[in-house]
């Protein structure tokens, strides 16, 4: 997993700078002026999400290691490729590009406190007694919140560049989205089709049932179609990069991260085929 740790962190902070890159004020203020369609879809992801999750692994059985796994991939934000798949979608990108922007700024917070808070449900004590919530919560700070903050800035000088560049930003992103979960597939080739056997139920599961309660609870609390399509595929795709991040900070084992590079495969496929049904639904 020595390869893993080391582009993670790199891969993660330059895929944070993109984000911030394509931020601007509105997006912060629409959450103060809009704010219901908001309070929906961070219900939904930062706290619905990890429930489902572990009422999941608790029905499945799932071993320990492998259900932790499950809780960090719940625990992790929105993806950076949400606003894009909610464009294709004909969904609302502007609350998706607020509840990525402003979840991922609380995941330094959030993310350390739901890992924990699972590893003491499910009984797991192997975690270092040097390793705390507040000393992940720092190391997240510096790979998430500074990235963030620092590419707004950059955006900020230099408007007219980044704007016209953009979709190049999205795609490199995703460029360095693949090149970690390659990198797992790479190390661990002998070993991650055992692996996808324990953990691809659960999170085919976990990404299926979420992206459906997701739907139907916008439907009944957000403002419009293109609202509840927003949030589902917000709540279906989490930010995988930044759960390995945060498993390789904690764990040394890599059976940790195999849920993440599970629903990484998975997500996509899901998303495709939701996006084709909203698509042509009426």
């Amino acid at each position: 997993m020595e390869v893993v740790t080391k582009i993670a962190p790199i891969a993660l902070a330059l895929i944070m700078l993109g984000l911030g890159m394509g931020l601007t004020v509105r997006y912060f203020l629409r959450v103060i002026n809009n704010p219901k369609d908001f309070i929906v879809g961070l219900i939904c992801q930062l706290i619905l999400l990890p429930i489902i999750a572990y009422i999941l692994i608790i029905i499945l059985g799932t071993p320990v290691e492998l259900a932790l796994g499950v809780m960090i991939i719940a625990a992790a934000p929105g993806g950076v490729t949400t606003n894009v798949l909610t464009k294709f979608a004909k969904g609302d990108v502007a609350l998706s590009i607020s509840l990525t922007a402003v979840i991922s700024l609380i995941s330094i917070i959030s993310v350390p406190f739901i890992i924990f808070q699972s590893a003491k449900l499910l009984g797991i004590s192997n975690i270092s007694e040097e390793i705390t919530m507040t000393g992940i919560a720092i190391k997240m700070a510096g790979v998430v919140t500074v990235p963030v903050i620092l590419g707004m800035i950059i955006r900020k000088f230099a408007e007219r560049f980044i704007s016209s560049n953009i979709s190049i930003i999205e795609k490199i992103t995703a460029f360095l989205f693949l090149i970690v979960f390659s990198a797992i597939w790479i190390e661990e080739r002998e070993n991650i089709f055992s692996y996808l056997a324990q953990a691809g139920l659960v999170t085919l599961l976990l990404n299926v049932v979420m992206m459906i309660i997701a739907y139907y609870i916008a439907k009944s609390f957000a403002t419009g179609i293109e609202q509840r399509r927003c949030i589902a595929i917000e709540c279906g795709l989490q930010n995988g990069t930044l759960a390995v991040f945060v498993a390789t900070q904690i764990f040394s084992d890599i059976v940790y991260i195999v849920p993440t590079a599970a629903y990484a495969l998975i997500m996509y496929i899901t998303a495709f085929i939701f996006m084709y049904i909203v698509r042509n639904s009426r």
